[in-house]
């Protein structure tokens, strides 16, 4: 049933001729009253009351009669449905108050009610105040009544003053505060625990420790002067350890970091009585191992085209400090060149090989010939250096088919290939192949140009030389001329070694027949030989997004579908067969992963990755307290009320809704909105309050009166 039509009776001119005109009208009789009053002229106020019902007329008043049709006005209604409204119920009691609360506006002549509905947001916290300007913008403000915010009471973008939407500007200069009501999911205010990583650097060295500083803070209580609780810490290889810490203070926790690559720490902190909630009392700190600058050795036989290749690739990594020798001549050759012009400082073999070899990540020997530069027991010591974890890379050539080569010498016992005596060099065009391993290996598998497929041919350019084997000990990647190994890795004790048949990778960086992945080859085996995580040839890895964990298994075998075991962070195991990803040694898996704290995947073959969900909206986990002192300051200073709705999602306590004249006035149990008898004119009707025939009378009167008065002078 709409509401009835209202009028207003109002007055306006309507000028006859230009107003120009009736100033010089209203100035000329004026003058003349003036003059005559001066003068003592009879009738002289008749003359100007003529004068002045003629000017009068010539105005034309007219009295406006509007017909008015009344418009309801809009209360905004918004509900909460952010992240922290999953606590308790606190969405379903939001979403049924809205539903009743419309209702109840419902029965109100002149409000209408609008529903606002606030979804979880992925960064930024809540933000009612942002949704509430959004929903006023297309709402006329002389149509606005106010608002309802249906939340837990917190929110992230609480302006400082009372926003321009809650107290528009009437068009004249004067301004009408609207109230802003707050119904809160709760009976009461409530308590809440809070951990805090404060400082967490993301990467750190290998080998050293790392600092991190953490705060748990009590929200809504307050603590006895220095209350204690526990943090209990947790890493990613299950060991764990206590610390007592102080509220709401901070504390530093030093970690080592042992291994390269992604560090897991869990950090919790015990129960508070009466909490609402333990989701925000623990912690996930993700830290990356990286080695020191890593030093890599290499000594290569006569000047080549490769060592420049080399010397490119590893001056360009700022993490790598290159120490590297030529050598010019070998000692069983003189020529009678001085000494002084073949070295700016002398090889020192006993200072590389003897002193300092541990001190190299990694030793890379280009085309190099020894002829008795090193003796064995320098060579002895690369073995034992490369056994105890260090990395070797041989590239070989012509050299390995002269007596005395490397092979023949104490690193035979951690060489993967074996180079054939007599016919031991191949030359003549061939492209480099993967083998089915190599198609698996990570350090071959995706090259740029590499085949898709086992049997499809690569697309890279040719080499013209290899060496021949006649045994292979390691994994065999790639191959060169009739199917011989090309490259070989295998692992020696705790290091690795790399060997690769042919000195001609550089005709790939010349775009020798198209050319090739040179400089990505070569970066993955140094980086392989440094154990550098990605590259491990058999590795297991999780990681957690958006409530569901991705588990992937690289292997360079092939075999059966694999099986982990997942192992949650409360301790629950189930066991997840992958899927296998093709021919490239990849096999996956997804299952879902929303409980907070590290999981565990361990695999048959005693691999473990450890993965944790990242918390999405920090902000908004930071305090999950329904509480009214966030909002409670704005409400009063629109004259808005605040009312807890109680604990019941399908029978929540709401407060009366009125609307008054004037200034509002609010309670907790009675919300109010004002009547601001908002309307649109419907209709409108003039009528001159001067007839023509009245002005004449009266006019023709004055005149007669001014005569008459003069006539008896």
């Amino acid at each position: 049933m709409g509401m009835p039509d209202l009028s207003r009776h109002m007055m306006a001119f309507s000028p006859q001729v230009p107003l120009w005109c009736i100033y010089m009208l209203l100035a000329a009789v004026t003058v003349m009253a003036v003059a005559g009053l001066a003068r003592r002229v009879r009738g002289s106020v008749w003359r100007l009351l003529a004068g002045l019902g003629v000017i009068a007329w010539l105005c034309d008043p007219q009295r406006i009669t509007e017909t008015w049709h009344p418009l309801p006005e809009t209360a905004l209604i918004v509900v909460d449905q952010s992240a922290s409204m999953s606590e308790r119920n606190r969405g379903d009691m939001a979403r049924n108050t809205a539903e009743r609360l419309q209702a109840e506006m419902n029965r109100v002549p002149g409000l209408v009610p609008r529903i606002v509905t606030l979804r979880e947001a992925r960064h930024g916290g809540t933000r009612l105040f942002g949704a509430l300007r959004q929903a006023a913008a297309d709402i006329p403000p002389s149509r606005l009544a106010g608002a309802v915010l249906v939340t837990d009471g917190e929110d992230h973008d609480i302006p400082a003053s009372v926003p321009d939407m809650l107290n528009p500007d009437d068009g004249h200069g004067h301004r009408t505060l609207l109230p802003l009501h707050v119904l809160l999911t709760g009976r009461g205010e409530e308590t809440d625990r809070h951990l805090r990583v404060l400082q967490a650097p993301p990467f750190a060295i290998v080998g050293k420790d790392v600092t991190i500083r953490v705060e748990i803070d009590d929200q809504g209580t307050h603590p006895a002067p220095d209350a204690t609780t526990q943090l209990t810490l947790t890493q990613g290889d299950g060991t764990t350890f206590s610390r007592p810490v102080r509220i709401g203070q901070p504390q530093d926790i030093t970690l080592p970091v042992t291994h390269p690559g992604e560090m897991l720490v869990g950090l919790s902190a015990p129960e508070l009585p009466g909490e609402v909630s333990t989701r925000n009392n623990h912690d996930v700190v993700r830290i990356n191992g990286v080695r020191d600058r890593l030093r890599v050795l290499l000594v290569s036989g006569t000047p080549n085209q490769g060592e420049r290749v080399w010397r490119r690739l590893l001056k360009a990594d700022p993490s790598v400090d290159l120490v590297h020798f030529t050598i010019l001549r070998p000692p069983d050759r003189d020529d009678g060149t001085p000494l002084s012009d073949l070295a700016l400082i002398a090889f020192p073999v006993n200072e590389l090989f003897q002193q300092k070899i541990d001190q190299f990540d990694l030793i890379i020997l280009d085309g190099f010939e020894n002829r008795g530069i090193l003796p064995e027991a320098y060579l002895r010591n690369i073995v034992n250096h490369i056994r105890a974890g260090g990395g070797l890379l041989l590239i070989g050539g012509p050299e390995f088919l002269t007596p005395g080569s490397l092979q023949d010498t104490p690193l035979s016992d951690i060489l993967p290939a074996h180079v054939a005596s007599g016919d031991g060099m191949t030359v003549r065009r061939f492209r480099p192949d993967l083998t089915e391993t190599g198609m698996r290996h990570p350090v071959t598998s995706g090259l740029p140009g590499a085949p898709d497929r086992a049997g499809a041919q690569p697309g890279w350019g040719p080499w013209y030389r290899g060496l021949r084997t006649d045994s292979a000990n390691g994994e065999v990647l790639m191959t060169g001329p009739d199917q011989q190994p090309l490259l070989v890795l295998d692992h020696a004790g705790k290091g690795r070694v790399a060997f690769l048949l042919s000195d001609q990778a550089w005709l790939w960086s010349h775009g020798e027949g198209g050319g090739g992945p040179q400089s990505e080859l070569l970066r993955r085996i140094s980086h392989w030989l440094m154990k550098e995580p990605e590259l491990e040839e058999n590795q297991l890895e999780a990681a957690i997004s958006a409530g569901q964990m991705t588990i992937t298994r690289r292997s360079v075998t092939a075999g059966p579908p694999p099986v982990v075991h997942v192992i949650a962070p409360d301790g629950a195991t189930q066991d997840i067969t992958l899927e296998p990803a093709g021919n490239t040694g990849l096999a996956r898996a997804r299952l879902p992963a929303r409980q907070e704290g590290i999981w565990t995947v361990r695999d048959d073959a005693g691999h473990e990755a450890f993965a944790a969900p990242r918390m999405e909206d920090p902000v908004e986990f930071a305090d999950l307290r329904a509480t009214a002192s966030l909002l409670a300051p704005m409400a009063a200073a629109t004259g808005g009320g605040v009312h807890w709705l109680g604990d019941d999602p399908q029978a929540p306590s709401l407060p009366r809704v009125v609307m008054e004249n004037g200034r509002v006035s609010s309670t907790a149990d009675r919300f109010a909105f004002p009547a601001r008898n908002a309307h649109s004119v419907s209709g409108q009707q003039a009528a001159s309050m001067l007839p023509a025939w009245a002005v004449g009378l009266f006019v023709l009167v004055m005149l007669l009166l001014a005569w008459w008065r003069e006539s008896r002078s």
